[in-house]
């Protein structure tokens, strides 16, 4: 099996449209209101913006993560964790081994967590 699609609550959907189109640096696939739904791409996983969905956690690579959240700071989002390691991958069982796994939290515009991952060697 592979994942397909990631829903997340949302209020305001042209609120969260512009924060994740910012965010991913990319304009949503679709938008269909109504029923009240955007669409972006993930690599090929869609993530659906959803009025009245319960909240999800979602954990995005990105190659810089410090770059990343001085982008996002500095268009005023909130960054709720600097970046810090969170565990050392001996192995692959959970990430790419001999690496350090990297991770910052920030709230997007509807109020959910959302942390930022990038994997450096170390």
């Amino acid at each position: 099996m592979r994942l397909v699609q990631i829903a997340q609550r949302v209020e305001d959907l042209e609120r969260a449209s512009r924060f994740y189109a910012l965010l991913l640096q990319a304009e949503p696939l679709a938008t269909y209101d109504p029923p009240g739904l955007v669409f972006f791409d993930l690599d090929g996983v869609r993530l659906m913006l959803e009025r009245n969905a319960p909240a999800a956690m979602l954990y995005l690579a990105v190659a810089d993560i410090d770059a990343a959240v001085e982008r996002l700071r500095s268009a005023g989002v909130a960054i709720r964790s600097e970046p810090h390691v969170i565990f050392r991958h001996e192995d692959a069982t959970l990430g790419p081994a001999g690496t350090q796994e990297w991770q910052a939290a920030l709230e997007d515009s509807e109020g959910n967590l959302v942390l930022l991952v990038e994997h450096r060697p170390g």
